[in-house]
């Protein structure tokens, strides 16, 4: 019964709630990236969602675009802007994602979506982490994020899928919301994001 409707109504009523509740802020914050991004605050990419169907994810755009020809690692964080820097500190470059929620693209809780490039390597158990909706947080993301190795992160995804209930998305929420306030495991480096997933 959760996994199958009542999850869905609950993201439903808390994105909702959250979008109206946080909206003057969303407005200030579009308003600053325009004009410190040259016009462009958001940032839309291709993510595979439940059983693989790509959608675009929204978040606010942290980082300066790459020059053509550019040689500049894309994960490279020198690339963060101020504002970016600020935002990313408090993972509000996130909170779009409320939007991909609404849509039916995301839930507020579940296995992060990775890159479109990323499907053909997945195995058959990895691929399990596609039997729900991505979430804008999930049990990897409490438990390590960056910090912990690609094939950590998947094991995490997986257990979740075989384990989705509504206490334990509670239980990711709330640890979710602890990590935010003390700002922890939000990048695994000074230069770097997590690493391209180059397969097992």
């Amino acid at each position: 019964m959760y996994r199958n409707l009542l999850k869905r109504i609950i993201d439903l009523f808390i994105a909702l709630a959250l979008l109206l509740l946080l909206a003057p802020f969303v407005l200030s914050l579009t308003l600053i990236l325009m004009l410190t991004n040259k016009g462009t605050p958001f940032f839309l990419q291709p993510r595979p969602g439940k059983n693989g169907k790509i959608f675009k994810i929204i978040k606010f755009k942290t980082m300066r675009d790459l020059d053509p020809g550019s040689t500049v690692d894309v994960h490279n964080l020198n690339r963060v802007t101020k504002a970016g820097h600020l935002i990313r500190k408090y993972s509000l470059d996130e909170l779009l994602q409320l939007v991909n929620v609404l849509k039916g693209d995301m839930s507020l809780v579940g296995p992060r979506p990775l890159l479109v490039e990323y499907l053909p390597l997945y195995n058959e158990v990895q691929g399990k982490r596609h039997l729900v909706r991505p979430g804008i947080t999930g049990w990897a993301q409490v438990n390590g994020r960056n910090s912990i190795s690609w094939t950590q992160k998947f094991e995490l995804d997986v257990w979740y899928v075989d384990h989705l209930s509504f206490s334990l998305d509670l239980k990711i929420l709330y640890l979710t919301l602890i990590k935010v306030v003390k700002k922890k495991d939000i990048n695994q480096g000074i230069d770097k994001t997590m690493p391209v997933w180059e397969g097992n």
